[in-house]
């Protein structure tokens, strides 16, 4: 079932400029009024940096000592004048349960590590994805994304991904097979989704496609059948279950999605088709036209993007997949809750925000005006920057050839003259080099997936899709891993310490504090109807 088809990945200029960082995953710690994805990342062009896909041979193929490996801390309060040994282990970590004995007095608690964002902090160890920002490597259980995009198809991946090795050939059948067999929906959750208006809003409906399927297995959900459901005496077969099942249906919810807005029915899937071709089936076979198929290249171009948004280590959905997945919550609330994470213009939703950006500039001769924009604070400037990468994202770099493919089937998308006016311009400005503020791959994959003909509100799902992969890889690596224990953040308090409950008589006509209800406006729907009168019978 896999494609025969494969699109060169090696990279094509779309300009002399430098190769960035990426987004998608990201909010950094520069100067975040300028930048809807500031980062403090360093560049390189592409003759500077060669791709992790050509350096296996070299000293990158040798796995490094990750943090400087094993040794002590030793830690000196100036409080105390106390010292404290703490044990990095041989992953340079350290534990941070282990500043909890550093104490000075006080209320006697021990000293917290204060980590908003967690921008240094390891919430737990996994073997599924690394990512090296500086040198602008990612890797799929040790694969460079750059071979996997070229060679791979996005279930061979993912195959990769949920279980450690590449398959088989037969193992390989077994898993397309299993996919495709459970992408078919239950009546209900169609039902669900025609509920909702028509110009809902993509993602949304995704989200309830998704919640309305969790309701289906109660069979697989621990708050029914029991917390050891997912480890039990038949958990591969259970786990296995119910991970088929989301990848398989995630793609039928995500057209059904895309029908809400079309007002057409949603062909049954073709599971004699690859993956993306089955969603590009599902979204063009019109009128039940079994022999539709879609052009293979732009097929075999959507699996290529599939591949590259499957799994990008502990992004803040996939965080919030494994958050969920501690309190013992069933998979698809676990899948629903990430999903609804990537929802968020700082995350998933970049890509649509860097087209409407476009859009909104229009034409190249507008670009230094929106520049000057930016300049004064006036505009934000989305998909530049990222907060991993301080160098090239290997994925933008294989974006931008498969924009050039897809162009060459549909026709060249305009504003790509104004995303490559934009680049050329806060390339060549001091005052975004100095920011360090450079293209992510959300600048291209909006374009990609404009050319494609999906509207902006639709980009997000795209990314969701295969995202579920990654998702589910991380909630199975999760149930098997012996540190796991229900997630529950300390916290830094600054409120108030101590107060008496006042009766109602003795309260301050206006109430003290910083936050108060605001005065909401009344809609016009309710005035008419508050105007109105009732008619004695």
């Amino acid at each position: 079932m896999a494609s025969s088809h494969r699109l060169s990945v090696l990279f094509h200029h779309l300009s002399s400029g430098a190769v960035s960082g990426s987004g998608g995953d990201f909010k950094c710690s520069s100067d975040s009024s300028l930048c809807a994805a500031p980062c403090a990342a360093s560049v390189s062009t592409t003759s500077q940096v060669a791709s992790d896909a050509h350096s296996a041979s070299s000293s990158a193929s040798k796995k490094p000592v990750f943090g400087g490996g094993k040794g002590t801390l030793a830690v000196t309060d100036s409080r105390t004048a106390k010292t404290y040994q703490i044990e990095i282990n041989q992953n340079g970590a350290i534990k941070a349960t282990d500043f909890k004995n550093i104490k000075a007095g006080g209320d006697g608690a021990g000293v917290k590590v204060f980590d908003p964002g967690y921008v240094n902090t390891a919430a737990c160890k996994s073997a599924i994805s690394y990512i090296d920002g500086d040198k602008g490597i990612l890797r799929y259980r040790g694969y460079p994304i750059e071979e996997l995009a070229e060679n791979s198809t996005y279930l061979e991946s993912a195959y990769l991904l949920m279980y450690g090795s590449l398959p088989s050939k037969t193992q390989l059948h077994q898993w397309e097979r299993a996919v495709m067999q459970h992408s078919a929906l239950p009546q209900s959750v169609i039902d669900a989704v025609n509920s909702l208006p028509h110009d809902a809003h993509p993602m949304g409906v995704l989200l309830t496609g998704i919640n309305a399927l969790s309701l289906q297995h109660p069979e697989a959900n621990p708050a029914i059948s029991g917390q050891n459901v997912y480890n039990g005496r038949d958990k591969n077969e259970v786990r296995d279950k119910q991970i088929v099942r989301i990848i398989g249906k995630m793609s039928a919810i995500a057209a059904l999605a895309y029908h809400r807005a079309t007002g057409r029915t949603m062909p049954s899937p073709n599971v004699s088709l690859s993956y993306a071709e089955n969603f590009l089936y599902m979204l063009d076979a019109h009128s039940g036209n079994v022999n539709y198929r879609p052009h293979p290249k732009l097929a075999r171009a959507l699996d290529i993007m599939f591949i590259l948004h499957a799994d990008h280590e502990m992004n803040c959905s996939t965080a919030a997949m494994r958050h969920l997945a501690s309190s013992g919550v069933d998979v698809y609330t676990c899948v629903a809750g990430a999903v609804g994470a990537l929802y968020g213009p700082l995350h998933g939703g970049a890509n649509e925000a860097v087209l409407r950006m476009l859009m909104r500039i229009g034409s190249v001769d507008e670009v230094p005006r929106f520049l000057e924009g930016v300049k004064a604070r006036r505009e934000k400037l989305f998909g530049f920057g990222h907060r991993v990468y301080k160098n090239f994202d290997p994925r933008a770099t294989i974006i931008r050839r498969v924009a050039e493919e897809v162009f060459q089937i549909v026709g060249r998308d305009p504003l790509i003259d104004v995303a490559k006016a934009l680049q050329d311009a806060a390339l060549s400005d001091d005052y975004f080099i100095k920011r360090k503020l450079y293209p992510n791959v959300d600048f291209y994959s909006g374009l990609v997936y404009r050319s494609m003909g999906f509207p902006p509100e639709y980009f997000t799902v795209l990314f969701a899709i295969p995202r579920a992969a990654g998702y589910l890889a991380h909630w199975r690596e999760s149930l098997d891993d012996e540190d796991s224990r229900i997630v529950r953040p300390q916290q830094v308090y600054t409120g108030e310490w101590l107060r008496r409950y006042e009766a109602m008589d003795g309260r301050p006509q206006v109430a003290g504090g910083v936050d108060a209800l605001s005065d909401l406006p009344m809609s016009n729907a309710t005035r008419r109807r508050l105007v109105g009168s009732s008619v004695a019978k």
